[in-house]
């Protein structure tokens, strides 16, 4: 039996996770339970503690040194009870994932005697060296200092392990100097930009009351499953999260007979085992379902705050890998793991919502709503059609370059659904006309109500990057590996400069006497026709948009390096420089990590399928052609033309030669990408040199896989990866 014949059959007999191994409590009993939440901090901590830390989670404002040991201890307390016998500072450095290092909460105290100790300074910072994370020259390698100080916005949670368990303390990770080395610090920032200045919005509107406006989020997370006796099987899965050959499965999503399904038995109890973790760490996950590829699947939460949902979906990331193994599974984040079937996107629902509640991006149903409303609604399409490049850079990597633009994504094209009847109510403002609707009578600017925009008014857009879904906005475009932070920076920042300089021009109309109904009624049609441009309703899959997208002058960065080149230009700096979410430093730091981190990816490709031709594609490929030559000279001896044979040989001999000529070209394609010089210039080489090659590799690999005999080949098929759940 051979190894892959082996693997399917584990796989056929891997059976669900039975309840008693997986199983919890009912949601509402378990939910937040391993989490230091206000209410366990309400029982715990003295009143005095709890109202100042309260108002520091409420308002951002300074953590009081004073009350930092008190809280430390309350929290030990509570961790140890819980099983803890470690504690982190978790933070986000620019790997794009998660970093932590433990320490023990036991100290010695003397001869035989330890204690649990955790004080205020432990819990307010760290220094975990950390010299080798992406820094983008913020500092040399031989300066190891890095500092993690702890968020308190977001609170303390529990993450149990095979024999204990340990407290995790979210935190910021920055430079010796200052200089922000992770995400966390940045989103905070644009937060803050954004909250002041969409204030400066409703104070013209009349409203004192509201404190803050923080964007709220709620990212649909969706992923592959693939059983983990086949996976092992396939380097390029376990190294680089997509196959790197492969030919199509005889079926596919032709049928589109997976959307929707009946969930496999097996996958349901890893979903269960994963949403019932994701629950004790206050993580609102709601949805779960087959996506439209065959072994994909979706996990949604409900919205929460930008900065809680960035800490929540990386957690929830990271707890689908470490609990896929516990099913027999390998859970692939990657954005395009297989060839010819859909790839995995992780759609960002984003909208405003200020200190009382209220969601800025609902149309309400009063004249003074509508008016509130269509200023914020002008605001995005300002950002939008102004800060494209800056929002595209949010979704820069090599995994999603395989995804955008194809049939189950959004073009690079960064544009704006808002539906036929927001679409023509606009319209209507611009051409001074009274817009007309199915469902009400016209409508004048703050005098009287906009037509109702019920969410189900209008078909959903799926080929739109940014669409208005009723009181939100959904941005398409982000891959499924990726954090969420990088977007959201970049929305928050780039509403924020279009914020401020609407609120500067009303302002500046009030101040001179104008009354707001009227400053609104001049402003308002001016800025919808500046922007108009950036609203398509239509096909974004269609050739026809492409050019369509030229004619209106909207940006079209296909790819990573396309839009990197851009991060440096003085109009997206400034989006980000403008209200200090990032320094000159930080942003071209992070400019030199992601053209870094994209030439690495590839090379890393490169490298992994040129071993993988050579161990896995070749040999059963000579074989199978010495087999084909032998049978032709049998069929020769025995008297009869071996014509068919003599084919067989000669295609296989031709796929042979092909894939020897490109495996050994790819080999020197990536010492000359590592050679070139500087980041920028090696993720172009890569861009142009080896993702072609690449690609032919894989036309030879996969027309031999469809030739040889199955018993010769060794790597599962898509067949077996996409369908054995």
């Amino acid at each position: 039996m051979t190894a892959r014949s082996e693997a399917l059959f584990k796989a056929m007999e891997t059976a669900p996770v039975t309840p008693d191994q997986a199983a919890g409590k009912p949601a509402d009993e378990i939910y937040g339970s391993h989490v230091f939440t206000l209410d366990m901090m309400q029982r715990r901590l003295p009143k005095d503690v709890y109202r100042k830390l309260a108002k520091i989670i409420s308002e951002g404002a300074r953590l009081d040194p004073d009350i930092a040991d008190v809280v430390a201890s309350a929290m030990k307390d509570w961790a140890l009870e819980m099983g803890a016998t470690h504690y982190t500072h978790w933070f986000q450095p620019m790997t794009g994932l998660t970093a932590e290092k433990h320490d023990a909460f036991i100290t010695p105290a003397g001869p035989g005697r330890a204690i649990s100790e955790f004080s205020g300074k432990m819990l307010i910072s760290g220094e975990p060296d950390a010299s080798s994370f992406p820094s983008g020259g913020l500092r040399s390698t031989f300066e190891a200092r890095g500092y993690t100080a702890w968020d308190p916005t977001v609170p303390v949670f529990i993450v149990p392990g095979p024999y204990s368990a340990t407290l995790h303390v979210p935190t910021y990770f920055y430079s010796y100097s200052g200089e922000a080395l992770d995400r966390k610090i940045p989103l905070m920032r644009s937060i803050s930009a954004l909250s002041r200045q969409a204030l400066r919005i409703l104070r013209l509107f009349g409203n004192e009351s509201a404190q803050s406006v923080h964007p709220q989020v709620g990212p649909e997370q969706e992923y592959f499953l693939v059983d983990r006796n086949l996976a092992m099987l396939r380097p390029d899965l376990q190294m680089c999260g997509r196959t790197l050959l492969g030919a199509p499965s005889p079926k596919g999503q032709e049928l589109e007979d997976h959307y929707f399904g009946a969930i496999p038995s097996r996958v349901m109890s890893f979903m269960e085992d994963v949403e019932n973790e994701l629950l004790k760490l206050g993580i609102p996950a709601k949805t779960r379902h087959n996506e439209v590829a065959p072994g994909q699947f979706e996990l949604a939460p409900v919205y929460e705050e930008a900065n809680s949902a960035c800490d929540h979906n990386m957690l929830t990331m990271n707890m689908m890998r470490h609990l896929a193994g516990r099913h027999g599974f390998v859970c692939l984040l990657h954005e395009k793991p297989f060839d010819g079937v859909n790839g995995s996107g992780k759609h960002n629902n984003w909208s405003l919502a200020d200190s009382n509640g209220q969601n800025l991006l609902n149309p309400g149903s009063t004249p003074q709503d509508n008016a509130q409303f269509l200023v914020f609604l002008a605001a995005v399409l300002r950002a939008v059609h102004k800060y494209a490049v800056a929002l595209r850079l949010g979704t820069v990597g090599a995994g999603n370059d395989h995804r955008l633009g194809a049939n189950e994504a959004p073009p690079a094209i960064v544009s704006v659904y808002l539906g036929e009847q927001l679409s023509s109510v606009i319209e209507g403002i611009v051409e001074g006309h009274k817009a007309k609707s199915r469902r009400a009578q016209a409508m004048e600017i703050g005098v009287s109500s906009l037509p109702p925009l019920p969410m189900d008014l209008s078909d959903r857009n799926r080929t739109s990057p940014f669409a208005f879904t009723g009181n939100k906005f959904e941005f398409r475009a982000l891959g499924s590996s990726q954090s969420i932070a990088p977007i959201n920076i970049a929305l928050n920042a780039a509403v924020a400069c279009a914020l401020d300089d609407i609120a500067t021009e009303l302002e500046a109309a009030v101040s001179a006497g104008t009354p707001l109904v009227k400053a609104l009624q001049e402003f308002l049609p001016r800025e919808f026709k500046a922007h108009q441009a950036v609203v398509f309703n239509g096909n974004g899959y269609s050739e026809e948009w492409q050019k369509e997208a030229e004619r209106r002058g909207l940006p079209n960065l296909r790819t990573t390096v396309d839009a990197l080149e851009h991060y440096s230009d003085p109009e997206v700096m400034n989006v980000f420089l403008r209200h200090g979410i990032l320094s000159e430093r930080e942003m071209l730091a992070r400019q030199d990590i992601l053209f870094e981190t994209y030439a690495k990816d590839l090379v890393i490709e490169g490298r992994v399928l040129c071993d993988l031709v050579r161990a896995k594609v070749l040999p059963p490929a000579r074989l199978a052609q010495t087999q084909a030559c032998t049978l032709a000279a049998q069929t020769r001896a025995a008297g009869l033309e071996p014509q068919g044979e003599l084919e067989q040989a000669k295609l296989l001999q031709g796929h042979v030669a092909g894939l020897e000529k490109l495996t050994a070209e790819l080999e020197q394609t990536i010492d000359a990408v590592q050679a070139a010089d500087g980041a920028p210039a090696q993720a172009r080489l890569a861009r142009d040199t080896i993702l072609p090659l690449m690609d032919g590799i894989r036309a030879h690999a996969d027309a031999l896989e469809r030739q040889i005999d199955d018993r010769l080949w060794e790597l599962p098929k898509y067949s077996e990866l996409l369908w054995i759940h």
